[in-house]
């Protein structure tokens, strides 16, 4: 079937019949265009964290890795193949949700001190309540 489309691939039979194959996500044949203005958004947004925030971190390390993928893979197919999170339009979803993410860490920001002091222990429930319990955590 794909020969017949000239052999552009199972991509360009989804671009054919205009389906991903997915219910509710339409076929989106700007997607580099829109990966890149995600991708570039999200990394200002990063921008604004502090350095040694870890969030900021291991996001822009993803981001940049991804942005890289997309500025030398042209073609669509091997995108989706290089990045290896299913179709470019997941991607473009994925992408979104981040920069949604980093806006909200930006409001949220997780790397200052906490306003009050937390409770002793609270950052080791319920680790060490199973300690003690006899389960099967406990042989990890």
């Amino acid at each position: 079937m794909a020969a017949s489309l000239g052999g552009t691939g199972p991509r360009m039979v989804a671009h054919a019949f205009r389906t991903t194959g997915l219910t509710g996500l339409p076929v989106q044949e700007q997607a580099h265009r829109l990966l890149k203005q995600s991708y570039s958004r999200t990394l200002r947004a990063l921008q604004q964290m502090p350095q040694e925030s870890v969030y900021r971190q291991s996001a822009e390390a993803v981001v940049r890795e991804r942005l890289e993928m997309v500025e030398k893979y042209k073609d669509p197919v091997q995108l989706e193949q290089k990045i290896n999170a299913g179709l470019l339009e997941e991607v473009i979803l994925q992408a979104d949700n981040e920069l949604e993410l980093a806006r909200s860490m930006l409001n949220w920001r997780p790397w200052e001190p906490l306003v009050a002091t937390a409770p002793e222990n609270q950052w080791q429930w319920p680790f060490k309540a199973l300690a003690g319990s006899g389960s099967a955590t406990d042989n990890r």
